[in-house]
């Protein structure tokens, strides 16, 4: 008898998923439908930015990041954009490579550990959550708070005591890069290409040393930054995986920042990934170049029929302190006035840099070194930001744009957080595996 029922039941279950409503395809949705589709994406996986610049005068009781200042980041915003995971950085320019220049780039490396603790402990550890590994980032997003992240942009502060490696990893550290812009004690900077000056014709010998102990520790060799040379170098040294926090496509735009195919297919074999930078020079020099001239042409012309003068940056300089902060205020109310038009006019004339432009980088390299070892970030707050995302308030139009291009929710969840956590969860392996030894 139970032999008997059984092609009526599948007879049946056939005919159930028949009937099961079909996903149309992207390309078949009206907007509504292709946006609903995408909003739903973008709620479901995990969104993660790695590079985000702080100024740690965001960070107090009275001022701070549970309110929505005019930063591009800050709590209120992840929340209306829908970003998860900011990994706030801990950056330093570059000084002199004197005891003096150390000390004064530890302190201030110092302070911004200070202020991202104190934002995560102090302030809203309701809001927001300091993950240390992929399973924290989870966790804290399940409890329905943000996630905030370390990452270190210049190892500058670490001076010449290595021991510093290992206290930054533990106050939450979990990537660095070993220079900025200039050349510091540890790795030549990508800025000698403007003059072909190089002090170490790629890393030093405790550059060399770092990057072992940054494989001892877990902590993510950051790529973005330092020159061609020490790159190939430092993943040829790293038992571990690397990423590039905020570069982009050389291929697609000829700057020292972004890397060429030489780079990314070594990163390719290094297991690494790297995080595209909506970082509007550095996506479309040429269009952004064109933009900003239009922009400051009918700027001037608004300001000169409304009896405005605009100043620039050494006139700025000029003024005294009175002087100056009377100047903004009158510049803020001419923008708030005219803003609107000044744009329209300009964007008609000359486009600006926009995510379409920033998801054509993304496309490149899912094309050249596969889906896998991509990643997304803005560099906000640090000169990041294109038409479109220019602060995590707008961090849903990205993943539209992606729907747009036929990407899929799993592949989505990948470039947003995937890849990256992988590659987190690779080096921790390794340095447990260092530690065991």
């Amino acid at each position: 008898m139970k032999k008997q029922w059984k092609p009526l039941l599948l007879a049946a279950f056939f005919v159930l998923v028949a009937c099961e409503p079909k996903q149309k395809e992207v390309g078949d949705m009206t907007e509504a439908e292709l946006t609903e589709y995408a909003r739903g994406i973008h709620e479901r996986v995990i969104t993660l930015d790695t590079h985000d610049d702080i100024n740690t005068s965001n960070f107090t009781a009275e001022k701070n990041y549970t309110q929505r200042l005019s930063t591009q980041v800050n709590i209120p915003k992840m929340e209306e954009g829908g970003l998860d995971v900011a990994w706030l950085v801990v950056y330093t320019g570059q000084g002199d490579l004197t005891e003096e220049g150390y000390d004064r780039a530890y302190e201030n490396a110092d302070d911004k550990f200070k202020a991202i603790h104190r934002l995560t402990e102090e302030i809203a550890p309701d809001k927001i959550g300091l993950a240390l590994t992929s399973d924290d980032v989870r966790s804290i997003v399940a409890s329905g708070r943000k996630v905030a992240m370390i990452g270190v942009e210049n190892g500058y502060p670490i001076g010449t005591d290595i021991s510093r490696v290992k206290e930054f990893y533990d106050r939450g550290a979990r990537y660095m890069s070993l220079a900025h812009n200039g050349h510091s004690q540890l790795s030549d900077s990508n800025t000698g290409e403007r003059d072909s000056v190089w002090l170490h014709n790629g890393l030093s010998d405790l550059g060399r040393e770092v990057i072992a102990e940054m494989n001892k520790w877990g902590i993510m060799i950051d790529l973005s930054h330092p020159s061609k040379v020490a790159n190939m170098e430092m993943m040829k040294l790293s038992k571990a995986p690397v990423i590039a926090s905020h570069s982009s496509a050389r291929a697609m735009n000829d700057v020292s920042r972004n890397l060429d195919d030489e780079q990314l297919m070594m990163l390719k074999e290094n297991g690494g990934v790297i995080q595209t930078v909506a970082f509007k020079s550095y996506v479309n020099t040429d269009k952004n170049n064109a933009s900003s001239a239009k922009v400051g042409e009918v700027t001037a012309r608004i300001a000169e029929e409304n009896g405005f003068e605009v100043k620039d940056r050494s006139e700025m300089r000029g003024m005294d302190a009175e002087a100056r902060e009377a100047y903004m205020t009158a510049l803020a109310d001419f923008r708030e006035k005219h803003g609107d038009a000044i744009d329209k006019e300009a964007r008609t004339a000359a486009p600006a840099v926009n995510v379409s432009d920033f998801a054509d980088h993304i496309d490149y390299l899912v094309k050249k070194i596969g889906l896998e070892h991509v990643g997304i970030s803005s560099d906000f707050d640090g000169g990041g930001g294109v038409e479109g995302w220019n602060g995590a308030e707008e961090t849903f139009n990205v993943t539209l744009e992606l729907v747009r291009r036929g990407y899929t929710e799993e592949q989505i969840g990948m470039l947003w957080s995937g890849n990256l956590l992988r590659v987190l969860d690779e080096v921790q392996a390794v340095a447990k595996q260092i530690q065991g030894k």
